[in-house]
């Protein structure tokens, strides 16, 4: 595995989360489930209750000591936001909730005032729901279209498929960097370039996709880039938008109340500046100072280092599962013509429910996920009811694939024995 003064990224890290030394069943804890929240580290908590045990106050209008010192740091971890995504001005991150919230706050203010009937979104199948029923709804409100792009026969965005359907009538693309379910890395960067050309907008869901690669919003040149902080080591309840100046300037608020405005009278308002336009009422201060840090900690370990960590995780993992002949993986391979996959499978065994699969890992003390993971049209489109996902991170070992794959192998054969 890759080596870091002779030891793993993991060797180095696991120590920072105090989860990680629990135990589930009387068994180590195994935590697979990351690509649904990750686990967060000691300078993450201790960030979180520096804040409400030292200077737990509200931001922006007080002026005494408090939240002078809370309006500084709230706003120093927005500074660490836009540089860690390469962001050109501070004020192109809008704290939110999460992704979610993020992705609904475009489409109901430039999704609203500039989409009009026979206008066309494109999407893709592969699309968490965050990044499907929003758009959905604004199609039934102003008439646009919504099509959608297919997989290849390795289960990744039908890149083909993608530029057959831009035209001039395309307005808005709207895609997964990184697929929750199938793990494939899609190529964002051609993507924008393209529906550029046609004018389009492109937003870009980077949930998961922030938490393990380097991301350069002007490099990419998307228009949007959303994330949630609870994947990449934050809490909770905070995420960010990040938006070109200037079409978050064009763009109207979302909610309307206090903080977002910048004088009220009985007959109206003006709205504040960016970012704070798109703040109304008091955020989530602690979790944003928390994201701060868990921005600081995931950049000194190097967003690099993670990346080249994890795809040796990959590479394992899959050379262990492809293993099993009754297991069947969706989603593309692990590969070496740098294309390469997030650090997670997708996977479903032959004759058993993902719920009782994941059941039974449970017991052995190891999390994995199993459902539809939110992408509940791709199961459908991949004619599966779900599947079970193991999703791994930095902190995550080979010695626990190995064990993973141990108790994955015995499940099979238990329930084998039952069938006979």
């Amino acid at each position: 595995m890759s080596i870091i003064k002779d030891k793993t990224i993991a060797d180095l890290t696991r120590h920072d989360f105090p989860i990680l030394e629990g135990e589930i069943n009387g068994k180590p804890l195994i935590y697979f489930d990351s690509a649904a929240t990750s686990q967060k580290p000691n300078a993450v908590i201790e960030s979180l209750r520096s804040y409400y045990c030292n200077y737990n106050s509200n931001v922006h209008r007080g002026a005494h000591i408090l939240s002078a010192k809370a309006t500084e740091a709230y706003e120093e971890a927005r500074n660490k936001v836009a540089k860690f995504v390469n962001a050109k001005y501070r004020e192109e991150i809008v704290y939110t909730r999460n992704a979610t919230e993020a992705i609904n706050l475009v489409a109901y203010t430039w999704g609203l005032n500039n989409l009009k009937p026979g206008d066309e979104i494109i999407t893709s199948v592969m699309e968490h729901h965050s990044n499907m029923v929003p758009w959905q709804i604004i199609s039934q409100k102003t008439g646009a279209v919504i099509k959608y792009v297919g997989l290849t026969e390795t289960e990744e965005l039908d890149f083909q498929q993608f530029q057959s359907l831009l035209s001039n009538k395309t307005k808005l693309v709207t895609l997964v960097h990184v697929s929750n379910t199938l793990g494939c890395i899609n190529p964002i960067e051609e993507i924008v370039s393209l529906a550029h050309k046609f004018g389009a907008k492109v937003l870009i869901d980077a949930c998961q996709s922030a938490p393990h690669l380097t991301l350069d919003v002007e490099k990419i040149d998307c228009d949007w880039l959303v994330a949630s902080g609870h994947k990449m080591c934050a809490p909770t309840g905070v995420g960010f938008l990040y938006g070109k100046k200037e079409l978050l300037e064009e763009m109207p608020p979302f909610l309307g109340g206090g903080e977002m405005i910048s004088e009220v009278s009985l007959e109206a308002f003006t709205y504040g500046d960016l970012p704070h336009k798109f703040e109304a009422g008091t955020p989530a201060i602690g979790e944003a100072i928390a994201l701060g840090a868990a921005v600081d900690y995931l950049t000194n370990i190097g967003m690099d280092k993670i990346h080249a960590y994890e795809e040796e995780l990959t590479s394992y993992l899959f050379e262990k599962l492809t293993a099993i002949p009754q297991v069947r993986i969706y989603g593309p391979l692990p590969s070496k013509n740098g294309k390469g996959r997030a650090a997670l499978a997708s996977f479903n065994v032959e004759n058993i429910h993902g719920s009782d699969l994941s059941t039974l890992l449970d017991n052995e003390g190891i999390a994995i996920r199993s459902g539809h993971h939110c992408t509940q049209p791709l199961h459908t489109y991949l004619k599966a009811a779900g599947s079970a996902r193991a999703s791994l991170y930095f902190y995550n070992t080979p010695e626990e694939i190995d064990t993973f794959i141990v108790a994955l192998k015995e499940t099979i054969d238990f329930f084998a024995q039952m069938m006979e």
